[in-house]
């Protein structure tokens, strides 16, 4: 069992890169398909806090019920807003990774890698055709 977590959506690409990092550093991580099952608002609140970030900068800003709920006007407290996360997961930003070097936000995916506890295993190219990591597991700049 691995001691990594990904709030993961199986929709989003930026969470598929992010989960097949994962697995080619050596790690099979929990998987919590967060739409399906939310986290609870003490966990919430603790990932938010864990990641350093305020509720706003966790909040999906593409996406219906944020315009709905007129998310983009400034009026609304962290409290309303993970209460308005909790209500509509989909608001929730992904894909979340917890491990034993930090909580992060990695969008983009490769912001993993300033977590994850062992190195990539090999080359890892994201599906959109970027090269991420060379085939001796650094990554690579651009």
């Amino acid at each position: 069992m691995s001691n990594i977590t990904i709030y993961h959506n199986p929709a989003c690409g930026t969470s598929r890169n992010t989960l097949e990092m994962i697995r080619n550093s050596g790690n099979e991580p929990t998987i919590i398909h967060y739409l399906d099952t939310p986290p609870s608002h003490d966990e919430l609140v603790k990932l938010i806090a864990d990641m350093g970030i305020t509720a706003r900068e966790l909040l999906r800003k593409n996406t219906e019920p944020y315009e709905q709920l007129g998310l983009a006007e400034d009026k609304f407290t962290d409290e309303q807003l993970i209460g308005l996360m909790l209500q509509h997961p989909i608001l929730i930003n992904r894909p979340v990774v917890v491990t034993p070097m930090g909580t992060r936000l990695c969008r983009p995916s490769e912001v993993l890698l300033e977590i994850l506890p062992e190195a990539q295993k090999g080359a890892f190219t994201k599906e959109d055709g970027e090269r991420v990591v060379d085939e001796s597991g650094k990554r690579m700049t651009k």
